[in-house]
């Protein structure tokens, strides 16, 4: 009862005490802690109004700009980033992991690698050599996608290696310098 006096405005202080608005229902609350004021209400809800139709628009800006293929409000960085973005995305599928757990396997977390298959973001080598770890497939593979590599002259060998999901990346690469360096020292021993 008292409380509801001191809600009321019958008590000054009520305003200013926060034991006793922490202790008053949720809309004696608000009127004893005057977060109720009818002339604020009205423009709040217009600049919330405004914002979601902003944020609401410039998703429906860059959606129609990447169809067209013209410049976003958001700023899509590249092609080449749509390029690995895709390129990830169908990795993903095919292993049939979700997006939430490649982005726990890669140690990444799952807006920036939503962003990345979306090609909004052009991930760093290191972000893309995690995401190859959590794919399972080649962190070159990825690098030529991205054009952070010029793509090799493949060899079947050298494919058979980077195809070979038994093996890790530092294992594969391995393999491959031995390799390259049995095939170096040949061609040189034949000139």
């Amino acid at each position: 009862m008292e409380l509801m006096a001191q809600a009321d405005g019958e008590f000054d202080g009520a305003k200013d005490d926060p034991e006793l608005i922490a202790g008053a229902s949720g809309s004696e609350r608000d009127d004893a802690a005057g977060a109720v004021d009818e002339q604020d209400s009205p423009e709040r809800s217009a600049e919330t109004d405004n914002e979601v139709g902003d944020a609401s628009d410039l998703e429906k800006d860059s959606d129609a700009s990447r169809q067209a293929g013209g410049p976003a409000a958001v700023r899509v960085v590249s092609n080449a980033a749509q390029d690995i973005g895709s390129f990830i995305r169908a990795q993903r599928e095919l292993a049939q992991v979700s997006l939430r757990q490649l982005a726990e396997r890669a140690g990444v977390s799952n807006p920036y690698l939503s962003q990345i298959e979306r090609g909004l973001r052009k991930p760093s080598a290191e972000v893309l050599g995690q995401i190859a770890k959590g794919l399972r497939v080649s962190a070159e593979a990825l690098y030529v996608r991205a054009g952070i590599l010029e793509q090799r002259q493949s060899s079947p060998v050298r494919d058979a290696v980077l195809a070979d999901a038994t093996l890790n990346e530092r294992q594969k690469q391995v393999i491959l310098e031995i390799y390259n360096s049995f095939c170096h020292e040949n061609e040189a021993s034949q000139e």
